[in-house]
């Protein structure tokens, strides 16, 4: 990752370490890319959720393109992840896609939607600059590099990407030649710092810019960009990054929104805890709704919690929270069928025995002498040697 932009439009601030759901944006970022096999954060060293390499820049402050050879020192992948540390959208499987265009050399025509449709629901930037007429979501495009919309100081990333795109002897495997494959906006301006490159295509440019101009430090990323044969995928959502406080406000709007906060919220506290787990949320929930209904409200957090627990006791997996889940479901609707009108009826109609309708208070106890109608009763009795009621 290259992580050390100025940030100038945030006044200076901490950009990877502002928070958006509750996470660092540069965190965020990292969980895109979890299956790397190996991360390098171009930035000076700090907490993050997952262990990583780090890598300075020469000079400190010297810019995409010096940030970026840094962080190519660190790896022999024949494919590397270029991300920039300020987007809150991105998502594994926007990286899985980038990976598979780039595979294929780019010629895979139209690539999957992401589920639910979220595509064109991207965070309105102030002043409307989401563009008129959006591209439509997954396309991909070969059309020449455009120079505009690219800043030269933004933050970014370098992964290594797993697997897929090599092959046995190490080579990268693009069947025609292509460089590279990066997201668009809305508006249709590249962005370069949410891509997946060819190794050796960007070592080739930064030497060639290194030798054109002495060294790469304050050149600006368009100057790269604009020498590859790069294919184009558009996305709205994995490509709205964060370079202003609005744009900071925009992103933790949009994930308080209905259609988002819950898939937000599970992701923030899978994130907060080191659970890489993948569950059927619609199973936990119709659990505690029967929970909730069947037993009691309060039942629905423990049961889920005491779920969980039975889970991690058995191994942990998709499939251990499922058959968790199934036996509470099936007890939570067994204990609500036994409060049912049904029910009641069935046990009145219960044939009884004589053992069962026999009254515990006149049963004698064992040894003692049974009661008899003709003796009276002793709370009548005055006690020995008391003086009879004057009445």
């Amino acid at each position: 990752m290259l992580a050390g932009g100025a940030a100038r439009r945030l006044g200076g601030a901490d950009k990877p370490g502002v928070r958006v759901g509750g996470r660092a944006l540069l965190d965020r970022v990292l969980a895109a890319c979890a299956g790397a096999t190996r991360t390098v954060v171009v930035a000076e060293p700090r907490p993050t959720a997952r262990p990583v390499e780090w890598a300075r820049e020469n000079p400190p402050g010297g810019g995409p393109l010096a940030a970026l050879d840094a962080g190519l020192r660190h790896t022999a992948a024949p494919h590397v992840l270029v991300l920039s540390a300020d987007l809150p959208f991105l998502d594994e499987g926007t990286v899985r896609r980038l990976l598979e265009t780039l595979r294929t050399g780019g010629t895979q025509g139209t690539v999957p939607a992401r589920p639910g449709g979220t595509q064109g629901t991207a965070p309105a930037r102030p002043g409307g600059t989401l563009g008129p007429e959006p591209v439509p979501a997954g396309a991909v495009d070969r059309t020449p590099a455009a120079d505009e919309g690219v800043r030269p100081d933004a933050d970014g990333l370098v992964s290594s990407p797993d697997g897929p795109g090599s092959s046995p002897d190490g080579s990268a495997t693009s069947p025609d030649g292509v460089d590279g494959v990066l997201l668009t906006d809305p508006d249709g301006r590249d962005q370069p710092l949410v891509a997946v490159y060819r190794a050796d295509a960007l070592r080739r440019e930064l030497a060639v810019l290194a030798a054109a101009h002495g060294e790469l430090g304050g050149l600006p990323l368009r100057r790269l960009v604009a020498a590859l044969d790069l294919t184009r995928i558009t996305d709205p959502v994995a490509s709205f990054d964060c370079d202003t406080w609005d744009d900071i406000a925009a992103a933790r709007a949009r994930i308080r929104e209905h259609g988002h906060v819950l898939d937000e919220w599970i992701s923030a506290v899978k994130d907060e805890l080191g659970i890489d787990l993948d569950v059927d949320t619609g199973v936990l929930l119709d659990l505690a709704r029967d929970a909730a209904h069947g037993v009691a409200r309060p039942a629905a957090p423990l049961t889920t919690f005491l779920v969980g627990y039975a889970a991690g006791r058995a191994g942990g997996g998709p499939e251990a929270v499922a058959e968790a889940a199934r036996k509470a479901v099936a007890l939570a609707l067994r204990w609500a069928d036994e409060d049912t009108p049904e029910a009641e009826a069935e046990a009145e109609a219960e044939p009884r025995t004589t053992a069962d309708t026999a009254s515990p208070a006149t049963a004698p106890a064992p040894g003692a002498e049974p009661a008899t109608a003709s003796e009276p009763a002793t709370a009548s009795e005055p006690a020995t040697g008391a003086e009879p009621d004057a009445g």
